[in-house]
């Protein structure tokens, strides 16, 4: 369905719910369940891309994208006030992905505690930024989740340039509206066409670990136990019979 004031087409609350149970890598893993193996760029984030409060653990939310710049002056740029106002409109949570465009890139914060409590008041969960950050102590007071590449002290003259459009952070292709995954593991990327059978299959993988946990910490783990487990299970570690089919 699509958010009343917001341009993109979101997830039914249900379905988002649901997500918001799993990690990034339990996701991922049901990813690949629901649409086969997809190039790295289109699935999760690089290891550049840090965690830099992990004790707001996993975030979940809606993409909205932009450019910026914080280290040179610029010719033109766009109000910030119409990159928050996108944000202020929707009626879904939502996190806040910028892209460093700057020569060089990854110099000068992009991201900072004021900017993290107003994107808190408007709406903001996270933010996943493709550049520095800092005011660390701020952000976290303001709970906003946060995810970037590095962390200075200064920046100098900041600007929006584009928003609304794709940005690639930390080798993630990301699109406006698309559903993030953000925890200590970094970012995973679900499009909100799949995020129902995502769900579903997110659900059989965790339950499936949580099996195997439980089969491989019983006390006294014997030689017969584990040629039993290996005759009831395949590949992955599936129980036989029980694993979802990957698509071509």
């Amino acid at each position: 369905m699509k958010s009343p004031e917001s341009q993109f087409t979101t997830a039914a609350p249900a379905v988002f719910d649901a997500l918001r149970e799993f990690d990034s890598a339990t996701v991922q893993n049901a990813l690949i369940f629901v649409r086969g193996y997809a190039p790295a760029e289109h699935d999760y984030s690089g290891p550049e891309l840090r965690c830099i409060l992990p004790s707001m653990g996993t975030v979940v939310g809606y993409a909205m994208t932009a450019c910026k710049t914080a280290l040179h002056p610029v010719e033109t740029s766009l109000s910030k006030d119409a990159y928050f106002d996108s944000i202020f409109e929707t009626d879904v949570p939502i996190i806040a992905v910028i892209q460093d465009v700057d020569d060089p890139p990854n110099r000068a914060a992009m991201f900072g505690d004021e900017m993290a409590h107003l994107l808190a008041a408007i709406g903001c969960v996270g933010a996943v930024i493709g550049g520095c950050v800092r005011d660390l102590e701020g952000t976290e007071r303001a709970g906003v989740g946060l995810w970037a590449t590095g962390v200075v002290p200064g920046h100098g003259p900041d600007a929006f340039l584009r928003h609304g459009v794709p940005v690639t952070i930390a080798g993630l292709q990301i699109l406006p509206g698309d559903i993030l995954v953000c925890d200590a593991n970094g970012v995973t990327r679900v499009p909100v066409d799949i995020a129902a059978d995502v769900a579903v299959l997110a659900a059989k993988v965790k339950a499936k670990e949580a099996s195997i946990f439980k089969d491989f910490t019983q006390p006294d783990f014997t030689r017969e136990m584990w040629e039993s487990w290996k005759d009831s299970h395949e590949g992955g570690a599936w129980p036989k019979g029980a694993k979802p089919e990957i698509p071509k």
